[in-house]
């Protein structure tokens, strides 16, 4: 398994950190008390926790961790996955404190293999979700049978118009008056999931190409942190291609 160039960047306890303990005696057959307290009353919660798939600057991945900061999203950015260890957005999880595993796709014989180890990677950090976001590859059975209804991903146009690589300026070319956002699950297909949530976003006539991008990029900061908190609150449920909301 190739791991040249390829960390997670966590912190975590060090593996000699025992030695720091010291041994205690502890009798085992003690019965606890009448005033004993039981120690799971007052355990935290475990947060649904996300995997942000990404592979260029990563303003979805930021707007996501700030929504999480103001409170707005109640979950646990648990984990980067980028397949461009310089990309601008590495440099943002490290800042947020979010493990990132980095990898270089030509180093590997096939798309199955890289995959494989993110998914090894994906079931030790116990993610509940994976959220593309600006993530430049196609996602294989490797990871879509696991993680079957799990997957989900943000399209800068009105799906099922516009898909593809450039959705913004494709839309923009064509001459569409209204074009938007769109969250959809990940299926074999290319943006071709059932759909979660849309927004429309209106091409005004001064419009240009990077002022449209500015207002697609708006509503997608907005509208994916709360799909997200719909998902893991359970309140999303998929029946075939519909989704039914709670």
């Amino acid at each position: 398994m190739k791991r040249t160039d390829q960390e997670i960047h966590a912190t975590g306890r060090s593996p000699d950190a025992s030695e720091a303990y010291e041994e205690l005696d502890i009798d085992e057959t003690a019965e606890p008390s009448e005033h004993s307290l039981d120690a799971s009353a007052y355990a935290q919660p475990r947060k649904f926790r996300i995997a942000v798939f990404a592979s260029g600057s990563g303003s979805n991945f930021q707007a996501i961790v700030d929504a999480v900061k103001r409170r707005e999203l109640d979950v646990e950015v648990a984990l980067l996955v980028c397949d461009k260890p310089q990309a601008k957005v590495v440099q943002r999880a490290y800042a947020a404190g979010v493990a990132a595993f980095t990898f270089r796709p030509k180093e590997y014989a096939s798309r199955e293999d890289y995959e494989a180890e993110i998914l090894r990677v994906l079931e030790e950090q116990e993610i509940d979700l994976v959220v593309l976001a600006g993530y430049m590859r196609l996602i294989t059975r490797v990871l879509l049978g696991p993680y079957e209804g799990r997957i989900i991903n943000i399209h800068p146009a009105l799906l099922p118009a516009f898909p593809g690589v450039d959705g913004i300026g494709d839309a923009f070319r064509y001459g569409v008056k209204v074009t938007g956002v769109t969250v959809h699950y990940v299926d074999d297909g290319m943006d071709t999931g059932p759909i979660i949530a849309q927004e429309p976003v209106r091409i005004e006539p001064d419009d240009t190409l990077e002022t449209l991008a500015a207002k697609i990029h708006a509503v997608e900061h907005r509208l994916y942190p709360q799909v997200i908190r719909q998902i893991s609150e359970g309140r999303v449920r998929l029946e075939g291609r519909r989704v039914v909301f709670e």
